[in-house]
């Protein structure tokens, strides 16, 4: 998968369409992604030792990683490969050829 948890991305299609955020996780087997303050949902929690009252708790919600761009310089860009002289794959922005350091 080409997003890495701690990027900035930037969401294209959807109910949050144009709003940025930080990769919380990745979760590859199902290609979706979890970003900070995207699709929030509400969870209803059993009181528990943690928690004894129980409740209502906001926590973000999955989307799918089509859905969401790489934001270099605060511009979204897709992200390709390229191989070095040395036979090293690193990831590289399509938009200017720029090495991805995450």
């Amino acid at each position: 998968m080409r997003i890495k948890s701690g990027m900035n991305v930037k969401v294209i299609r959807g109910n949050h369409k144009g709003r940025e955020g930080k990769v919380l996780r990745v979760i590859n087997d199902k290609n979706r992604v979890i970003v900070e303050g995207i699709n929030l949902i509400k969870k209803h929690t059993r009181p528990s030792q943690d928690n004894p009252k129980g409740g209502i708790v906001e926590k973000e919600g999955s989307i799918h990683v089509s859905n969401v761009m790489y934001l270099q310089n605060g511009k979204p860009t897709r992200i390709g490969y390229k191989k070095l002289e040395d036979g090293s794959k690193v990831r590289v922005s399509v938009k200017n050829g720029e090495e991805i350091k995450n």
